[in-house]
């Protein structure tokens, strides 16, 4: 079991459920990933979820606020990128470009936060540690594995993240001919990747798709459909790579799940 004791700055260090229907989501996940569940009281009816896969912290879910859903905020994962100064980040994020949408502020004694906006828009948070590191397994199936950009304007997109955390982004020279897509890098780490410039879909807007390992995509697809999940893309095969599917939850967050295929010698 891969522990992590700390994360290094850049690196996707947690990933947060906001959802509709909490208690279903709890469920949902448990069976889907073996997550075990959590809760902390937050006030009157609300509750914070930490789910956690052998005793050690992975993800954690929460009802939309009354806020959000005023504002039309769906059920979504949210992504969570370690920084050394949330402060800074969030000055930084604003000087490449970039939305501050939530100013940081802290989460208790747990750490310091804010929710930024990439210039072609999708969203994700920054996450100076304090109590809290983040998310303490990884490796195993149920841990999120990597996140993929979907972007109007790669270009700019990539330039923005090189500015705020350092991430390179390099294309993949084997594929013939070249797909666009390019991979993330953290320090010497691949993370995630940033897919080819998307046409813009008021039904799908830019976003981060997080991805979370599985031992058996086919299974695990079947299993997410079985209690009421629905295939935004189904089981599909990587050459060389691995094997993916992209599922919404029965609350519509969107996921993906990911099996690696052993290289070939």
């Amino acid at each position: 079991m891969p522990i992590v004791e700390k994360h290094a700055p850049g690196s996707f260090c947690w990933i947060e459920l906001a959802t509709s229907d909490q208690k279903a989501a709890k469920s949902f996940y448990g069976t889907l990933f073996g997550w075990s569940a959590n809760d902390t009281a937050m006030g009157p009816g609300d509750f914070y979820t930490v789910f956690q896969l052998e005793d050690r912290d992975t993800a954690a879910a929460y009802t939309l606020r009354k806020d959000q859903r005023a504002h039309g905020v769906p059920p979504h994962w949210m992504l969570y990128v370690a920084v050394d100064n949330a402060d800074s980040s969030a000055s930084k994020a604003a000087d490449l470009g970039g939305k501050v949408l939530v100013a940081p502020f802290d989460v208790a004694s747990f750490g310091k936060m804010a929710v930024i906006q990439d210039p072609t828009g999708p969203v994700l948070s920054i996450w100076e540690p304090k109590g809290s590191k983040g998310t303490g397994i990884t490796g195993v199936g149920g841990t999120l594995c990597w996140a993929d950009l979907s972007s109007p304007d790669a270009a700019t997109a990539a330039r923005f993240y090189h500015g705020l955390f350092g991430w390179k982004a390099t294309s993949d020279t084997d594929d013939d001919p070249p797909s666009g897509y390019q991979h993330i890098q953290n320090g010497e780490e691949f993370i995630g990747g940033i897919l080819p410039n998307t046409q813009p879909d008021s039904k799908v807007p830019p976003h981060w798709l997080p991805y979370f390992l599985v031992s058996n995509c086919d299974l695990s697809a079947a299993k997410a459909k079985e209690m009421g999940g629905t295939f935004m893309m189904p089981a599909t095969t990587m050459e060389g790579v691995g094997r993916f599917a992209v599922i919404a939850d029965p609350q519509n967050a969107v996921f993906a799940i990911f099996q690696p295929l052993p290289r070939k010698k």
